[in-house]
């Protein structure tokens, strides 16, 4: 755990009880605040309390407004597209309000960094699509250099439920929009921007807040080093605003699919290699074709991005890619879960939106689609031109009937259910297929989220496979 500092003897109100709501009681307590928590459900405070953390109703009057600060759980609007009665009523009176995003960079650095050698370095790792492999396999290479690592953050565990990292460790945090839009304070020493396409947009009015909410993490932290995708417009923009000039190799910008020439840092892939530029040479090169792990163009940027970033700190050439072979990959996202008779099962669950579902659509060649779900604004039209791939299209849940409708002449079939997808495409599946799925789409028309989504896609492959 990590204490947080600077509240010592003050009163804190903690609004929102999930995993990092009571990571940040836990530490709020541990460095010697008072702390008031709450949450709307029931049930999550009667876990707290169970917990040891008895709930303090912040709605009662002056309970608020005396306390020092309200640290927010991500999932709760603040703003965009209305500001939750409580927070309402704190920015009305003045209070401070925060998450454990802006409590953890605050807390971090204690007086014993004074005796390391080396300090620990802090990777925080933002974008629409690819954080979360980014700042996994960024986690992995520091690991198979024999280098300490933690991961936390939007991934794995709550980021003041950290241990005090020791000298030369490195914290790679993974950070969502909602938790860069809110924090106090953003001072990673290397910040990382994947790729930027349209989503949540309700919570921050519109793609304009949406990019600002990510750009904090440069503007307001202002990182030793920073690894900036420039294969959208906002990448461009961002490594142009923070750079003083094209030469200045603090910035680090990456790209799949263009060479990238006349910059002072650069990483990029082209037709499967990688290769880092620095001050108008090349200095290395990897061969990602034959890589499990990192399939397609999407994952590519994404190895760009985490090779830029150990790079950064550090880490050599063949460090990097001897870690790259060993990287398996995460759960839901390019995720081998079988194979039979020549026909691969690769479930892509976290695949939400139509542009993750385009770069899944482009990393295998013939394919057997299962998409569906709770369809965001516009469907998959946007995909039309992605889906040469598509042998077929097997659709689920809420949105199948309007996706079929924008399949235009792709052969689909509405199934319905998970289990009769998977059973269809199986079925009709020949060898060098890949029964992909890329729902393009929420999940949480069927299910809790889009993790017991792909484990319901594992589990009917595993069926299918099993003769079940």
């Amino acid at each position: 755990m990590i204490p947080v500092a600077g509240y010592a003897g003050r009163k804190v109100a903690v609004l929102g009880l999930g995993r990092s709501g009571l990571a940040a009681a836990r530490a709020l307590a541990a460095g010697g605040a008072e702390v008031l928590a709450w949450d709307d459900a029931a049930e999550a405070r009667a876990a707290a309390e169970a917990a040891g953390l008895p709930p303090t109703d912040l709605s009662r009057p002056g309970v608020l407004e005396a306390a020092a600060c309200l640290v927010v759980s991500p999932g709760i609007p603040h703003l965009y597209p209305a500001p939750h009665p409580l927070i309402a009523r704190a920015l009305a009176a003045g209070v401070p309000v925060d998450n454990d995003i802006g409590l953890f960079f605050r807390s971090l650095a204690t007086p014993e960094w004074e005796r390391f050698d080396t300090p620990p370095r802090v990777i925080a790792v933002t974008g629409s699509n690819g954080k979360s492999t980014t700042a996994a396999l960024i986690h992995h290479i520091f690991r198979e250099a024999g280098r300490p690592a933690q991961l936390a953050g939007n991934i794995g565990r709550g980021v003041l439920d950290l241990d005090p990292p020791g000298a030369g460790e490195a914290v790679v945090l993974e950070l969502s929009s909602y938790q860069t839009e809110l924090a106090r304070a953003l001072t990673p020493d290397v910040a990382v921007f994947t790729n930027l396409s349209p989503d949540h947009l309700d919570r921050h009015g519109g793609l304009g807040g949406y990019f600002a909410a990510k750009a904090r993490l440069f503007v307001l932290g202002a990182p030793d080093r920073a690894v900036v995708g420039v294969d959208e417009p906002e990448g461009r923009y961002l490594a142009t605003a923070i750079g003083v000039a094209p030469e200045d190799d603090r910035v680090i910008r990456i790209s799949s699919g263009q060479k990238l020439e006349g910059f002072g840092w650069a990483v990029f892939a082209r037709r499967g290699f990688l290769a880092e530029w620095r001050r108008g040479r090349q200095v290395a090169a990897v061969d990602l074709r034959g890589i499990p792990g990192l399939p397609g163009a999407h994952n590519h940027q994404n190895a760009c991005a985490a090779w830029a970033a150990a790079r950064a700190l550090g880490v050599a050439p063949r460090a990097i890619e001897a870690a790259f072979r060993s990287f398996t990959g995460l759960p839901h996202r390019s995720q081998r879960v079988g194979e039979r008779d020549g026909v691969v099962f690769v479930n892509e669950s976290k695949a939400t939106n139509v542009d993750a579902a385009a770069q899944a659509l482009k990393a295998f060649p013939r394919i057997r689609w299962i998409a569906g779900g709770l369809g965001k604004e516009g469907g998959i039209a946007a995909l039309a031109p992605h889906l040469g791939n598509v042998v077929k299209a097997y659709l689920i849940g809420h949105s199948a009937r309007a996706f079929a409708l924008q399949l235009g002449t792709v052969p689909h079939e509405i199934c319905g259910t998970m289990a009769a997808a998977v059973a269809r495409a199986a079925a009709e599946a020949e060898p060098g297929d890949t029964v992909l799925l890329a729902p393009a789409a929420a999940s949480f028309d069927q299910y809790a989220d889009f993790e017991a989504r792909g484990e319901d896609f594992a589990a009917c492959v595993r069926a299918v496979l099993d003769g079940r």
